[in-house]
């Protein structure tokens, strides 16, 4: 059964399409062309144009592997060296430091706390990092460094979800949504957005972090693992063959596009196109997940052992995914909540191990795609939901292990990669590293920079949705791209 759709429905469909399919339908006629022009004045994602004097990128970053280190790095320890806070070590805190604050778990007057572990400088630019994470300070002169970074929450989900999708409540799209809906996918048998979680547990705020919210579905995050089955249920149960699978879809589309005919549901041509990517996906998801296929100084670089579920074998699929034309590939690794209340998350056991787990492999990345070529069109970022306190929580109230509260008012993130400026360190703490002295970047400021940066104008991409113009940046036009980060 053969449905024409009329031009809502084709309007509807274009929206959903990627730019490869787009194109490639442009072929078949004018007609094709004459929608094209009826849907430029409907697109809600525009190429970045020049905004207040910040020109658009000369060459806007293809694909992005974000790296999120779920509960929060400590940047005393790893990204913000201060010497006077290694000086005042266990003094208390001077009082009007607390003077009204309220925090996640610290009482009365407490301690403050200089950096565990010791600092150096790396590369020909200088920039000053932990030493437990070498691999890291290796490539620091491909590294722009923001120690200025703030936000206004500080319990773990609600800042996760301020950082992904703009909004600390559940429903708005995440940033992989909006990359995806703004620039299409590369590669028509894979997702244009994959997501892949480690270290044992899923960040707090969920799956909400990789969904699209008010956008249609077609553009959520797709999970992946690096151990078992790649993606679950995709492949054929047992007892169908392919071509019982295709007979199957065909069916199914039949049924699903009558009822689209009568219900004009745009999500059911979003489950249309889904069944069909999936069916794509049984042959294209095993082959890229393979990294057995690696040479074998590749694995070892990384750190990566095949069949195994880890943080190593994630970044490796993340290289392979965007060689891939993967357009959106996100890692979150649990365990970074160091609040020093027991020996699993203790600045000495738990910080160590994490360090361990993480830094070689976000080294290898950052030199593996460097020399394939790949660093200068992927964007790759690293980051925490917030930042910790200078001084130690000690909940139990004993020293005998250490950690730190969370922080929203300075944490430290980076960028390299994408139009970001290598061997550079932007903004600065106060000498205790308690908040921003200079050069601040909110949550929402780096939200617009990092759009900028693939080429989108994070004030004109937009999705109606509820009588509004949803944005990743909000309502306000107060975020800025910090122009000072691009190189």
């Amino acid at each position: 059964m053969k449905i024409n759709l009329h031009t809502e429905q084709q309007l509807t469909h274009a929206r959903l399409q990627t730019r490869r399919h787009f194109f490639r339908n442009c072929s078949m006629g004018l007609g094709t062309v004459a929608l094209s022009q009826l849907m430029a004045d409907k697109a809600s994602a525009s190429p970045a144009s020049d905004v207040d004097g910040i020109a658009p990128v000369s060459k806007p970053a293809k694909n992005i592997i974000y790296l999120h280190m779920a509960g929060s790095p400590p940047q005393h320890e790893l990204f913000d060296f201060k010497p006077e806070l290694a000086k005042r070590d266990l003094q208390l805190c001077p009082e009007e430091m607390i003077a009204g604050k309220t925090f996640a778990f610290i009482k009365g007057r407490p301690k403050l706390l200089g950096p565990v572990f010791p600092f150096q400088r790396y590369g020909k630019s200088g920039m000053q990092l932990g030493k437990k994470i070498p691999f890291i300070g290796s490539q620091a002169d491909e590294i722009c460094l923001i120690r200025s970074m703030y936000t206004d929450q500080f319990n773990h989900a609600p800042a996760q979800l301020a950082l992904h999708t703009g909004s600390p409540q559940f429903g708005a799209a995440s940033a992989g949504a909006w990359a995806t809906y703004g620039l299409g996918s590369e590669n028509e048998n894979l997702p244009g957005y994959m997501v892949m979680v480690s270290g044992g547990k899923m960040p707090s705020a969920g799956k909400s972090l990789w969904g699209s919210g008010f956008l249609p579905s077609v553009f959520q995050g797709v999970q992946c693992r690096s151990g078992g089955d790649p993606i679950l249920y995709v492949n054929n149960p047992d007892g169908m063959k392919r071509d019982m699978r295709r007979d199957t879809l065909d069916a199914i589309s039949e049924l699903n596009r009558a009822e689209y005919e009568t219900f004009q549901d745009p999500e059911t041509l979003t489950r249309i196109e889904q069944y069909e990517l999936a069916f794509r996906m049984q042959t294209s998801v095993p082959e890229v997940m393979d990294i057995s296929q690696e040479p074998a100084k590749v694995l070892e670089a990384y750190g990566a052992k095949p069949g195994e579920a880890s943080f190593a074998n994630n970044c490796l699929l993340a290289r392979r995914l965007v060689e891939k034309g993967v357009r959106f590939v996100q890692l979150f690794d649990w365990g970074w909540d160091i609040h020093g209340t027991a020996k699993y998350d203790d600045m000495h056991t738990q910080l160590v191990l994490k360090c361990n787990e993480a830094d070689r492999p976000i080294g290898a990345l950052l030199a593996d795609l460097k020399q394939r070529g790949m660093l200068e069109e992927t964007l790759v970022v690293f980051g925490g939901e917030f930042g910790r306190t200078p001084m130690v929580e000690a909940r139990n109230g004993t020293l005998k292990f250490l950690g730190r509260d969370h922080h929203p008012d300075c944490f430290s993130m980076w960028a390299a990669g994408g139009s970001f400026r290598g061997g550079y360190a932007h903004g600065s703490t106060d000498e205790l590293g308690y908040k921003v002295a200079e050069d601040g970047v909110s949550v929402k400021d780096f939200q617009a920079t990092f759009m900028h940066v693939l080429g989108l104008d994070p004030y004109r991409t937009s999705f109606l949705s509820q009588g509004l113009r949803q944005r990743l940046i909000g309502p306000a036009n107060t975020p800025k791209i910090v122009s000072e980060l691009l190189g």
